[in-house]
């Protein structure tokens, strides 16, 4: 087996491998203006991307991988300067594995509006200022829009196979209903068709906790002298996020009621176990997103529904005609089994699948529950 190598340069259509500019694994292509589902205009996209193997001289082997919310490019390999930690979906993609990068050309890119070299808020205006408040609202459409200018300019014609889970979901279910005939096969993971009204609610909350922090300023805090951001109103976001991730008897069997410090007694101001564990995952947060960027990922979040203009979800989901494998997960409080299950009744031929785990939606993003054999068993037939 060869190893995990990023694919070293842009595909254009013609099949030539040319120069791209970029910093390590990660690279980025200007795809120019795009209009976008609110009305306004952005004069210049950017999405940033890593890629691992090579493609076909066919062009058949091309596999797109989709992050969810807080995720990034950074799909598979070890940490490096731009990316702290390893690959998110490390025991996915690599060689010998289900997303095999010896078989396979996998790209990920970085979603639109993001903060991790994709065009967003923290991205220069043309005026040479930081868009900050001035960033235009973003939907899943339009992500999924940067995305097919993506696709064009690395020269694929048609995906193997689109896979997301979470908001990566949201954009693969958006991929294969636009452009039914560039994909051949989807894998949707704990995700939906259209935003629910918990969802929203959720989300309603990290937005007023951003929103409210006095360092957001409006979302103009780039130019603040002393660098701080609402990085507190970020952290609460997360922790109220974080929460809905995870379940309540997981949370229960692995802290229950204990102070994080024996000596120090939550009653005389002590901390939990389970709220050091919310603050460490607010502070990683806080440390590497921007919150301008959490703002328009979330609002593009609430507002999705694939059925916007389509004739509702299930019209837009017979739509599909790739091979589509649909997985729940039975603990899952934020994105219920039983929309993915709507979503496998709606599609046609769609196998559904369950992970039964203790965690909740971060089943998702580990390994062994079952989610490596099912994308096996898909990319086989």
């Amino acid at each position: 087996m060869t190893a995990l190598v990023a694919a070293p340069d842009l595909l254009p259509a013609s099949g030539a491998w040319t120069p791209a500019r970029g910093i390590g694994r990660r690279r980025f292509a200007d795809l120019g203006p795009q209009h976008l589902d609110s009305g306004e205009h952005l004069p210049a996209v950017c999405l940033a991307y890593e890629t691992w193997g090579r493609p076909t001289p066919s062009g058949d082997n091309a596999i797109l991988v989709l992050h969810a919310l807080t995720g990034d490019s950074h799909v598979a390999g070890e940490a490096t300067a731009e990316h702290p930690t390893p690959g998110w979906w490390e025991h996915l993609v690599g060689p010998g594995r289900p997303l095999d990068t010896d078989r396979w050309f996998i790209v990920a890119p970085n979603v639109l509006g993001g903060c991790q070299g994709s065009t967003g808020p923290s991205s220069d205006a043309p005026d040479g200022r930081p868009w900050g408040s001035r960033f235009p609202r973003l939907t899943v459409r339009d992500q999924v829009r940067a995305e097919q200018a993506l696709q064009s300019r690395l020269g694929i014609r048609r995906w193997a196979l689109v896979i997301g889970g979470s908001m990566g979901g949201m954009r693969a279910l958006e991929w294969a209903i636009t452009a039914p005939q560039q994909v051949e096969r989807l894998a949707v993971i704990a995700s939906g068709a259209a935003a629910t009204a918990d969802q929203i609610a959720w989300n309603s909350a990290q937005l007023a906790a951003i929103r409210t922090d006095p360092g957001f300023l409006d979302g103009d805090y780039y130019a603040r002298p002393d660098g701080q951001g609402p990085h507190r109103g970020l952290g609460l976001a997360r922790r109220i996020a974080h929460t809905t991730y995870r379940t309540a008897a997981e949370l229960e069997s692995r802290f229950g009621h204990a102070a994080q410090d024996p000596t120090d007694d939550p009653l005389r101001g002590g901390r939990h176990q389970v709220t050091s564990y919310l603050d460490h995952h607010a502070h990683k947060l806080a440390a590497r997103f921007d919150a301008n960027s959490y703002v328009r990922l979330v609002e593009a979040m609430s507002t999705h529904d694939v059925g916007r203009d389509r004739g509702g979800a299930d019209r837009a989901l017979a739509r599909i005609s790739a091979r589509t494998l649909a997985v729940g997960i039975d603990t899952d409080r934020l994105f219920p089994a039983a929309g993915m299950q709507r979503i496998a009744r709606a599609i046609p031929g769609a196998l559904y699948r369950e992970v039964h785990a203790p965690c909740g939606h971060d089943a998702f993003l580990l390994p062994g529950t079952g989610i490596e054999q099912w994308v096996t068993d898909l990319l086989r037939q």
